[in-house]
């Protein structure tokens, strides 16, 4: 099997095997007070299809794991493969066309790009890609109306509420069609009226798309709806046992 062809990305088929999974991944920090280990060694497997949730105190390393895992930043030590490719084994480019192909993101702020309508930013990822205008369009409004958006495609993000500008967010992690939605905390800026139908949401698109989720959050209703609950602790990810 040939995960690295030139500078390009090849390999990722991941009938069978895990859509994520990173091995003995490790992120130290160096300090003037010396040094911080946030993450020792971790290793994670993420089935297709499958739901986990991610627990922990604020500043225990959850989102530098999600980082990590989504190839926005390096490991100390360990590997992050996405389907059958080892991230670190690709350059610049090539890992962000497997990131632009395999994984969506969903943070906590929306970072939809003002100056662009919902219709636009949506759209966005399959324009990096290189599809067609006119493809990349209609993808995107597919699935602003499977979110509820079929009034609001020519509103900027100023002009949507919370709410709104999350779920367009959702869409926008989904219209790539992705193996796996990594999601940092999305409900952390909503209220809990609208973070619960963006729970729903994205419950019903992993249930449709079959995209695995990978959720970051302190939410327990939100967490205990997943298949696994992981707790992330002095730098040892372990299965929560109530």
């Amino acid at each position: 099997m040939n995960d690295v062809a030139g500078n390009d990305v090849a390999g990722h088929d991941v009938a069978g095997g895990a859509v994520l999974r990173c091995r003995a991944l490790a992120k130290t920090y160096h300090e003037a007070g010396g040094t911080v280990e946030v993450l020792r060694g971790i290793d994670l497997d993420i089935a297709p299809g499958e739901r986990v949730a991610i627990m922990g105190s604020s500043g225990a390393g959850k989102s530098t794991l999600l980082h990590l895992l989504g190839g926005l930043d390096e490991p100390s030590a360990g590997e992050v493969w996405i389907g059958n490719t080892c991230m670190h084994a690709l350059g610049h480019a090539a890992r962000g066309r497997l990131r632009n192909r395999m994984l969506g993101f969903v943070y906590q702020f929306h970072h939809l790009l003002p100056e662009f309508t919902a219709l636009e930013n949506v759209a966005m990822p399959l324009l990096v890609r290189g599809e067609p205008v006119s493809v990349a369009r209609e993808k995107a409004r597919a699935l602003l109306e499977k979110v509820g958006l079929e009034e609001r495609l020519a509103h900027k993000p100023g002009e949507l509420s919370g709410g709104e500008r999350q779920r367009a967010a959702v869409a926008r992690a989904l219209v790539t069609g992705p193996r796996c939605v990594l999601a940092d905390e999305p409900t952390g800026n909503l209220d809990q009226e609208n973070a619960a139908k963006v729970y729903e949401l994205m419950l019903e698109l992993n249930a449709r798309y079959r995209a695995s989720l990978l959720v970051v959050t302190h939410e327990r209703e939100l967490a205990a709806r997943m298949d696994r609950v992981l707790v992330l602790e002095r730098g040892i990810l372990r299965e929560d046992n109530p």
